[in-house]
C-alpha cells in the first residue's frame, strides 16, 4: 500500500468524474470506487519499481554544472534534475507496467464502459477515458513528491544523509 496507504500520494478516482463516484457510492457500489482506486494504487506501485535503475542512470550521466546546480539550488533542484531527466523514460517504463497491471482485473474496460457512456449524455463534462494515462501521471507525480519530501529532509537534516555519497554531496550546505 505505499500509494493507497499513503495520503500524500493516493491516486484518487480520477477527479473529472466525481459524479460517476458518487452515484456508485450512492446506490451502494462504493466498495467497487474502493476496488477500483485500490487497483490504480497497486498498478502504481508495481510501475514504481522500475524507477530506482532509470534514477541510477540519470545520476551516473549526471555532470559537474548539474551536481553544482543541485547543491546550490533550490530545495527541490535534486527532484527537479531527476524530473527533467527521468520523465520521458519513466513514463516509458511505467505505461505498460500499469496497464498490464490494471488489465488483470479488466479495469480498463469497465472504465471505458463507464466513461464512454457517461460521456455520451448530454450536456455534461466529458471524462478523459485514458485509465492508463492517468494511472501513470498521477505515480509519477507521486514518485516525484516522495523525491522532494526525501531531499527536503536530506537538506535540512543532516542526520539523514545515510550514506557517504549524500554526505559527500551535500556535505558543504553545514558550511
Amino acid at each position: 500500500d505505499g500509494f493507497y496507504g499513503n495520503s500524500l500520494i493516493k491516486i484518487p478516482f480520477p477527479e473529472e468524474a466525481e459524479r460517476v463516484k458518487q452515484t456508485l457510492t450512492d446506490i451502494g457500489m462504493g466498495s467497487l470506487v474502493q476496488d477500483f482506486e485500490e487497483s490504480m494504487n497497486h498498478a502504481a506501485e508495481q510501475a514504481s519499481a522500475k524507477a530506482t535503475d532509470i534514477f541510477v542512470d540519470a545520476i551516473s550521466q549526471m555532470t559537474i554544472q548539474d551536481a553544482m546546480g543541485i547543491l546550490n539550488g533550490a530545495d527541490d533542484a535534486a527532484t527537479s534534475y531527476l524530473r527533467r531527466t527521468t520523465e520521458a523514460n519513466l513514463k516509458n517504463e511505467f505505461r505498460p507496467i500499469i496497464d498490464n497491471a490494471l488489465q488483470q482485473g479488466n479495469v480498463p474496460q469497465y472504465w471505458n464502459q463507464i466513461t464512454t457512456r457517461y460521456n455520451q449524455i448530454p450536456f455534461v463534462t466529458r471524462v478523459n477515458t485514458d485509465l492508463t494515462g492517468y494511472v501513470t501521471e498521477a505515480a509519477m507525480d507521486g514518485l516525484f513528491i516522495m523525491v522532494a519530501k526525501e531531499e527536503k529532509q536530506i537538506r535540512e537534516n543532516p542526520q539523514a544523509r545515510v550514506n557517504d555519497i549524500l554526505k559527500r554531496v551535500f556535505g558543504s550546505l553545514d558550511n
